[in-house]
C-alpha cells in the first residue's frame, strides 16, 4: 500500500494535466516564489533613479534657490535674515509681546547688514560667517525641501558675475567639504537671464539690493558691464525716511512732517539702530512703492517740439485714493496715514535720482536710465541695434508697479534727444545746428554703368530671403524673463557641458589658484587633438571663465 508520502515523493510525471499541479511537493528549503508579470500588466521600469539628478542652487546677496533641473521654478527659497540663523530650540518670537519688547541697539549699524549675507565691500565682512550662514541654508534645503543625499549630486550653481574672489572661493569650499559634491558647473546670472527669455542677446538690467548690475550679453557672451549703487537698499532708506516722518506716535493730532517744529528730536522711530524698522520699511517698500510710467508733465506740450505733433493719447487712469493706512509696528499701533503721492519718492529718488543733477553724481551713483544708455553707447552699431530691441529688466526692484515703463520711457528720451552721439554739450549742438558743406562732385566711379546681375544670383538670393528670419532691432523694446533660476534649470537640463566645470578633488587640491586660462585650455585641447600625449593635471584642467 502506498503512503501519503511516498506518493508526494515520486517525481511529476510529464504528462500530468495542469489542474493537478498543485498536487506537487514543496522544496525541502523555504524560500520566496519567483513571479512573472505580464508585459501589459507590469510596472514602468525604475531607470530613472539611476539616471543623475543634478541640482541647480541660485546664490544671491539676500536669498538661495534651490530645486531640480527641468522644473520651471525652485523648490524653495530661503533667505539670511535673522529670524532664519536662529539656533535649534529658540522659540523667542513665539513668546507674547516679543515684537514690542526693546532691542539692543548697536554701534555702527549698517542699514541691512542683518539681512544680506555678503556686500561687494568685503572690508569688515566676516567670511567664516559667510561659509556658516550658507552651509546652514543648503542643509536646510537638503533636509527639507529636497529629501535627497547630497553626494554624488552634480551642482549647477548660479553666480553675479561680478563676484569678488574670496567671496567665491568661500561659496566652493563650503560646499565642496560640507556637501561632497563631485563637481560643480557655475553659470552667470545675466546669461541665465537671457536664456530664460528666450534670447541669444540682450541688455540685462538686474536691480539687486546692493547695486544694479547692467550687462550686455550677445551670443551668450558678456561684453559690456555697468554698475551703480542705485538699487532696492537705497530705495528702502528713502523709505524709511518717509516712514520716519509720517510716524511720530508723540504728536498727537498730527498726520504729517509740517505738523511739528522739532519732530526730528523726540521721534522713537530709530531706524537707523534697530533692525526691526528695516523689515517694516521693506515690507512697505515692496506692497505699497510704486513708480509713474511717465514723470509729471510729461503730456504737456514742451517748446522744444513742433506744435504741430501732438502727445500720443493716454488711456484714463484710475484717480488714486489720497491717503494710504499702514501699521505702524510701534508699540503704540499707530496707523500712518501718508498721502499715495508721496509713495513715488522713493522710487524716483532711489533709482532714477529725479531732482539731481546728473552732473554732480559720481560713475558709480548715475540714475539707471542714463546707464542703460551709456552701456548701449559703448556697444558696436549691429550689437546695439539687438540688444536695445531685448531689454530684460529682472531682479528684486523690477516688481515695482510701473517701473518697468518707466526705464524704457526714460531710455527712448534720452535717445531722441541725444542720439547716439558720444559728445554731448553745448558746442556738441552748435555744430548739430551748423549746415553742412554740398556733396563733392561726381568721380569718376560715378562713370560706371550699372552690373547686370545674373540668373543663378538671382535664384540665390531668393531662396536665401525664404530661409531669413525676420529680427526685431533698432527700437527699444523690453523682454519678460522667468529668472536666472529659470534658465540655469533649463541649460541643465539640455546636459550640457559648461564652460567653468569644477572637480572636487582639483579643487580642494589647488583651490582657485588651480585655475588656468581660457587661451592655456584652447592650447591643451589643440595638443590633445593632434595625438599629443597629456598629463593628468591637462585633463582634469578648468578655467573660471567669467569670474577670472
Amino acid at each position: 500500500m502506498t503512503t501519503a508520502a511516498g506518493y508526494f515523493d515520486r517525481k511529476a510525471n510529464a504528462g500530468l494535466r495542469p489542474g493537478l499541479a498543485h498536487l506537487q511537493a514543496d522544496p525541502p528549503s523555504p524560500h520566496t516564489p519567483q513571479r512573472t508579470f505580464s508585459s501589459t500588466l507590469s510596472s514602468p521600469s525604475l531607470s530613472y533613479r539611476a539616471e543623475e539628478e543634478i541640482l541647480v542652487f541660485e546664490l544671491g546677496a539676500r536669498h538661495l534657490c534651490v530645486g531640480f533641473a527641468g522644473e520651471n521654478h525652485p523648490r524653495c527659497r530661503l533667505g539670511f535674515g535673522p529670524e532664519d540663523s536662529r539656533r535649534v530650540g529658540d522659540y523667542r518670537p513665539y513668546y507674547p509681546e516679543y515684537q514690542d519688547r526693546p532691542r539692543k541697539r548697536k554701534r555702527n549699524y549698517r542699514w541691512g547688514e542683518d539681512h544680506e549675507l555678503w556686500r561687494m565691500d568685503l572690508r569688515g565682512v566676516d567670511l567664516g560667517l559667510v561659509e556658516d550662514k550658507i552651509e546652514r541654508a543648503v542643509r536646510e534645503a537638503f533636509t527639507k525641501y529636497l529629501l535627497l543625499d547630497s553626494k554624488n549630486k552634480r551642482l549647477v550653481l548660479v553666480l553675479p558675475s561680478l563676484l569678488p574672489h574670496l567671496l567665491l572661493s568661500s561659496v566652493l569650499t563650503t560646499i565642496f567639504v560640507n556637501f561632497q559634491t563631485p563637481s560643480i558647473t557655475l553659470f552667470a546670472s545675466p546669461t541665465a537671464n537671457v536664456v530664460a527669455a528666450g534670447c541669444r542677446a540682450g541688455l540685462v538690467v538686474d536691480i539687486g539690493w546692493d547695486e544694479t548690475v547692467i550687462t550686455a550679453v550677445y551670443d551668450f557672451r558678456e561684453i559690456q558691464v555697468l554698475r551703480t549703487a542705485r538699487a532696492m537698499k537705497l530705495v528702502t532708506k528713502h523709505m524709511a525716511e518717509l516712514l520716519k516722518a509720517y510716524g511720530d506716535p508723540s504728536a498727537a493730532g498730527t498726520d504729517g512732517p509740517e505738523s511739528s517744529g522739532n519732530q526730528e528730536a523726540r521721534l522713537p522711530f530709530q531706524l537707523s539702530f534697530d533692525s526691526r524698522y528695516f523689515e517694516f520699511a521693506e515690507e512697505v517698500t515692496m506692497r505699497t512703492a510704486w513708480c509713474p510710467m511717465e514723470p509729471e508733465g510729461a503730456g504737456e506740450q514742451s517748446p522744444d517740439k513742433n506744435p504741430a505733433e501732438k502727445a500720443p493719447s493716454q488711456p484714463p487712469e484710475t484717480k488714486a485714493p489720497d491717503t494710504t493706512s499702514i501699521p505702524s509696528p510701534l508699540p503704540s499701533r499707530r496707523t500712518l496715514q501718508i498721502p499715495f503721492t508721496k509713495l513715488v519718492e522713493p522710487v524716483e529718488k532711489g533709482l532714477l535720482a529725479l531732482g539731481t543733477n546728473i552732473h554732480h553724481l559720481d560713475h558709480e551713483e548715475q540714475p539707471l536710465p542714463q546707464l542703460m544708455y551709456n552701456t548701449l553707447l559703448a556697444l558696436p552699431p549691429d550689437v546695439r541695434a539687438v540688444c536695445m530691441s531685448r531689454l530684460i529688466i529682472t531682479g528684486g526692484g523690477s516688481n515695482i508697479a510701473g517701473l518697468k515703463s518707466r526705464l524704457l520711457y526714460e531710455l527712448t528720451s534720452i535717445i531722441e534727444k541725444r542720439g547716439w552721439n558720444p559728445v554731448h554739450g553745448r558746442m556738441a549742438r552748435k555744430a548739430a545746428e551748423t549746415p553742412k558743406l554740398g556733396k563733392p562732385r561726381g568721380g569718376p566711379e560715378t562713370m560706371l554703368e550699372p552690373q547686370v546681375e545674373d540668373e543663378i544670383t538671382q535664384k540665390l538670393e531668393k531662396e536665401k530671403s525664404k530661409r531669413a528670419t525676420v529680427e526685431v532691432g533698432g527700437e527699444v523694446r523690453g523682454v519678460e524673463t522667468l529668472g536666472a533660476w529659470a534658465g540655469g534649470s533649463l541649460v541643465a537640463s539640455l546636459k550640457i557641458k559648461g564652460v567653468v566645470e569644477i572637480e572636487r578633488d582639483t579643487f580642494l587640491a589647488n583651490g582657485l589658484a588651480g585655475a588656468k586660462r581660457e587661451s592655456d585650455m584652447v592650447a591643451a585641447t589643440q595638443r590633445m587633438s593632434m595625438g599629443a600625449r597629456t598629463a593628468l593635471g591637462e585633463k582634469n584642467a578648468w578655467t573660471l571663465g567669467n569670474w577670472a
